[in-house]
């Protein structure tokens, strides 16, 4: 069966996310929180104002900004302060991290698959980006660790699209006795939903009003390097934490192939194996912690 063109994934995509609107917006308060940080004339005043009405969400950030994953000095146990600490934008990344937990719901899906499966890869993806990010001397971490939670969300709205579609995915692709994969994923995708996670993702992030360069993690972290020079380094991070995680054999996996990383890839960002060994081998423990802190 042929595969459908990109002006045809993108239709099957608009179309789907107009009929699953429950998951194509985001919590009220967190939409806000973005369009306030992306207002140049916002304060953190008016981030505090607008966070403290949500309660929950303001302890849940404040959780966040306290654990060890940030290394903040003392007890920050105000909004105002975290800004003071770690800027608009970082906040504002933090706040989508801790709202996104209620969207990786649901039982088992198959023997192969379960949203909190893929909550856990997303959570280590997102640990791993962020450690390469801070390796790599990037100021904003927060947005690479977003970036890895994000990346896989297309796969979310394929779950809540049609389940049993996904299933028949799952069961395409699900690595048969002596652990060879069958079909690769976005194959399965395309043919069956007619279009793959990353377009699906990619329009997500468009609906959200995320930047840019986030829908370009969605739409190309399999493939970075097909972006514009200039315009790879996210999702060529985020490329590689995917690969890492798989690598820890954390959570959902089926999407990668093989967890060898194209070097191409790894020279971009001027990374090596030897720099990325210790990153998996304290992978497993790094994620307890963000999930103890994310929920999850």
């Amino acid at each position: 069966m042929s595969q459908p063109t990109v002006n045809e994934q993108q239709q099957v995509v608009d179309d789907a996310l107009r009929s699953i609107s429950h998951i194509a917006t985001l919590h009220e308060v967190t939409l806000r929180i973005i369009e306030l940080v992306e207002d140049p004339t916002a304060t953190a005043k008016d981030l505090r104002r607008l966070i403290e009405n949500d309660p929950a969400l303001c302890a849940r950030l404040l959780k966040v900004v306290n654990s060890s994953f940030y290394g903040l000095p003392g007890q920050i146990d105000s909004i105002d302060r975290a800004v003071v600490l770690l800027g608009l934008n970082a906040i504002k990344n933090i706040a989508i991290s801790a709202s996104l937990t209620r969207l990786f719901t649901g039982g088992q899906l198959c023997p192969s698959f379960s949203a909190r499966d893929l909550w856990v890869h997303s959570a280590a993806t997102a640990t791993a980006a962020k450690q390469i990010a801070a390796h790599l001397g990037m100021a904003m971490t927060d947005q690479a660790f977003l970036a890895g939670l994000i990346h896989d969300m297309g796969v979310i709205v394929e779950l809540q699209l049609e389940r049993s579609r996904l299933i028949d995915v799952i069961n395409t692709v699900d690595p048969d006795k002596k652990g060879n994969p069958r079909n690769p994923m976005r194959d399965a995708e395309r043919e069956l939903f007619g279009a793959d996670h990353e377009r699906f993702g990619e329009g997500l992030c468009r609906r959200w009003k995320f930047p840019k360069v986030l829908s370009q993690v969605c739409g190309n972290h399999h493939e970075p390097l097909e972006l514009p020079e200039g315009e790879r380094t996210l999702a060529c991070i985020t490329h590689v934490a995917d690969h890492l995680a798989a690598t820890a054999a954390l959570g959902f996996r089926l999407d990668i192939i093989s967890t060898e990383i194209n070097p191409a890839i790894l020279e971009e960002l001027g990374l090596t194996p030897e720099v990325l060994a210790p990153i998996v081998e304290g992978l497993p423990q790094s994620v307890d912690e963000v999930l103890s802190v994310l929920g999850g």
